[in-house]
């Protein structure tokens, strides 16, 4: 089977659009991009799977679409729960809504957590202890990455929730005792998930979204790196395949 975007090509296409990433002047002596590599497990129209790798800059574009769980992360499926890294695309995840939908899309990524990422922040990791937002919220220490977002409101924002919950990146709900930053010095597997549409499901007890780059992601990156980013997602040749959030994200509503 002829996979959509061979590791050979990726590269290929990253050495050719290596010059436009540097969109504005720079100072004389600035690093290149860093260039990570994604693997990507897809659910073809045909119903078989696609496994590819890909080699990208690692700027917050690509990166906000690999880094949500760490390995081990339990997601409830229709038949219990399962370990992230034992997911498949064509599994049926459960949504806070009762439903179940087919996972269409995993990605994976591995980062030093610790280490400065391209933005020049430090890319760390978001411990939650037991019960810490409640009864078996979670079940038991659910470790998130930085592109995370619970579907819970905390107090400092709640001005702006209205009647809904928002989308809330995990930083924020940071306290120093039950839910602390962690960064571990061994490398680590991080995951994010995609459906048919944007969803809240059910990982170790906590409400997490899947994945949505947002309406705007794409608004302001450069025709190379777009096109770079699209062919990680077979099922979706714009951001409008995506579809609309299903719910407001924090952000968003700050802004």
């Amino acid at each position: 089977m002829t996979l959509p975007q061979s590791l050979q090509r990726a590269a290929a296409n990253i050495a050719d659009t290596t010059p436009l990433l540097r969109e504005q002047p720079s100072a004389r002596g600035t690093p290149k991009p860093q260039l990570r590599r994604y693997e990507v497990c897809s659910l073809l129209p045909n119903g078989s799977l696609a496994e590819t790798r890909h080699i990208a800059p690692a700027l917050p574009l690509f990166e906000q679409a690999y880094t949500a769980f760490t390995r081990g992360s339990l997601v409830e499926t229709d038949y219990g729960p399962v370990a992230i890294e034992d997911l498949h695309p064509g599994d049926r995840l459960l949504t806070i809504g009762g439903s179940f939908e087919t996972l269409l899309w995993k990605g994976m990524t591995t980062v030093i957590p610790g280490r400065k990422a391209a933005t020049g922040s430090r890319l760390s990791l978001t411990s939650f202890m037991a019960d810490s937002l409640g009864m078996d919220r979670p079940r038991s220490c659910v470790v998130t990455g930085p592109s995370a977002r619970l579907l819970r409101t905390p107090a400092h924002l709640r001005h702006a929730e209205g009647n809904c919950g928002l989308l809330t990146p995990v930083q924020e709900f940071l306290d120093g005792m039950n839910i602390v930053e962690t960064a571990p010095p061994a490398p680590v597997d991080m995951y994010h998930l995609c459906l048919a549409r944007h969803a809240v499901i059910r990982v170790g007890g906590l409400d997490l979204e899947t994945y949505h780059p947002g309406p705007d992601a794409l608004r302001l990156v450069s025709y190379p790196i777009k096109t770079l980013f699209l062919n990680m997602f077979p099922h979706a040749d714009s951001i409008s395949k995506f579809g609309p959030l299903a719910f407001d994200r924090a952000r968003e509503m700050q802004a």
